[in-house]
């Protein structure tokens, strides 16, 4: 009866034990995570209506933030276009659009959508221009990447918006120009890609990429708006209670209304970039062949195709039948279909494909040729610079022989070189230090100086050995 007793008894300290570490655990995480106290809401209502109006100074440093983004996505420089983020002030009209929205502000909410459209045509317009007049007329891989959304655009989007949303909302100040670079990075180079698909007739590109700044701007303001309602900013009160009503019933269907097709599309984006990483997959891991190499692939979400494109020894269609065997396997890509190019004999070659196709196998070949040599190159360098690096951090020769002239009147040259010496056991490199005495020191002087040079040297370079050798 006494074993019993004791064991409730214990099982009852682990219990409250174990709900006081519970509890605390839960006070240190709503410590370190809770915004709510720390947050300043009027003024951060009044930063945001702050940055909505584009006129005057804003106005002309998104003109030159835009120009500035063109030259680097026309050259393909991302640290041009990143340094044109810097100074971008995009963020304004859409935080205030998701705030206001919240907040039911009419007012600002209409300020926001009209300095929006200001915006877009002025951002647009900058880039037009710029475009139009200049020599390069090819889509470079910076403009090409900005045609069309992925979830990585969106996920940008996401967290640059509740980053920037959270940061202004704190109590003091937050570089607000900092933090507005991920949000440029969502808006910025989509409006230059518009400009430049409007002065090259791509209206294609174009499209695409007014496509994308729509939907970027869309949940940067979503963020702003699920921030603001967590952080429970107060609503605006108007005396007129029928059009509060009106006006927070307009603002909660306006905010339905982006938020349902927002989150459709997100979930479209993050089911095609899974198809696309699943059939990479796919392909790297199981279309194998001995004597076989693929030489290229592509997955295409909307057909739910996956093209493979083989060369060598021709695959039997029974080892075909286990890929695509192996393909209804995978939960991403089961409804999926397997398409095979390759060579009618064995041995196939290149010129019985396509010549669209062997043209883009072809540049895939050079392009990966090319990022492996530029790989090298970039690798080589480094090591020079490093090993010019470590030369050059050992002494700085001539401070050092302006100091020994100053200390040592005697001396009328001084050399320097690295010496090898090996004992056929090892090899050392030693720094040789070679002096040229002037023609009145005795050679005693000169041997005395020369012991009390070297022992400067040791004490001034730090250096275990070093060689000191009078030439006259």
């Amino acid at each position: 009866m006494e074993n019993e007793n004791e064991n409730l008894e214990k099982k009852e300290e682990y219990r409250v034990q174990a709900k006081g570490f519970l509890q605390s655990t839960k006070v240190f995480v709503n410590d370190l995570l809770d915004i709510r106290t720390d947050s300043d809401r009027e003024s951060t209502l009044e930063a945001v209506r702050k940055d909505i109006s584009f006129k005057g100074h804003n106005a002309w440093i998104l003109i030159f933030s835009i120009f500035v983004a063109s030259i680097g996505l026309n050259v393909s420089s991302t640290a041009v276009v990143i340094g044109a983020m810097l100074i971008s002030p995009l963020m304004g009209p859409i935080v205030g659009i998701g705030m206001s929205v919240a907040i039911n502000d009419v007012d600002t909410l209409r300020k926001s959508l009209k300095n929006l459209g200001i915006m877009v045509v002025l951002s647009v317009l900058t880039a037009f221009v710029y475009f139009k007049i200049s020599p390069v007329t090819e889509i470079t891989p910076e403009l090409e990447a900005r045609t069309y959304p992925t979830i990585l655009d969106v996920l940008v989007a996401i967290f640059g918006g509740l980053a920037l949303i959270v940061g202004k909302s704190k109590k003091g100040t937050i570089a607000s120009v900092i933090m507005g670079v991920a949000i440029a990075t969502a808006l910025m180079p989509p409006l230059c890609t518009v400009g430049f698909g409007l002065a090259n007739s791509q209206w294609q590109n174009a499209g695409g990429a007014f496509y994308l700044f729509s939907i970027n701007a869309v949940f940067i303001a979503l963020s702003t708006f699920a921030v603001t309602k967590l952080l429970g900013f107060p609503l605006v009160r108007y005396a007129n209670s029928k059009r509060r009503r009106r006006t927070a019933q307009v603002a909660s269907a306006v905010a339905v209304i982006v938020m349902i097709p927002s989150i459709i599309l997100f979930i479209n984006l993050l089911n095609k970039t899974l198809f696309e990483t699943k059939a990479k997959d796919f392909v790297s891991n199981d279309v194998r062949y001995l004597g076989t190499e693929v030489l290229k692939q592509e997955a295409d979400f909307d057909d739910k195709t996956i093209d493979i494109y083989l060369i060598g020894k021709r695959v039997p269609e029974t080892t075909v039948a286990t890929w695509r065997a192996r393909l209804a396997e995978i939960e991403a890509l089961k409804e999926s279909k397997l398409i095979v190019h390759q060579s009618a004999e064995e041995g196939g070659n290149l010129d019985e494909l396509s010549t669209q196709v062997r043209s883009g196998i072809l540049e895939d070949l050079y392009l990966k040729n090319q990022e492996v040599i530029e790989d090298k190159d970039s690798r080589i360098k480094l090591l020079e610079d490093r090993i010019n690096s470590f030369r050059s951090s050992l002494f700085d020769f001539n401070s050092l022989s302006k100091e020994a002239q100053a200390n040592y009147e005697e001396i009328e040259n001084l050399g320097y070189s690295n010496q090898i010496v090996t004992d056929f056991k090892k090899t050392d490199t030693i720094p040789t230090f070679s002096i040229t005495w002037k023609n009145n020191i005795s050679s005693r002087e000169k041997e005395a100086n020369r012991q009390k040079f070297e022992k400067w040297l040791n004490v001034r370079l730090a250096l275990d050995t070093l060689t000191v050798k009078s030439v006259n």
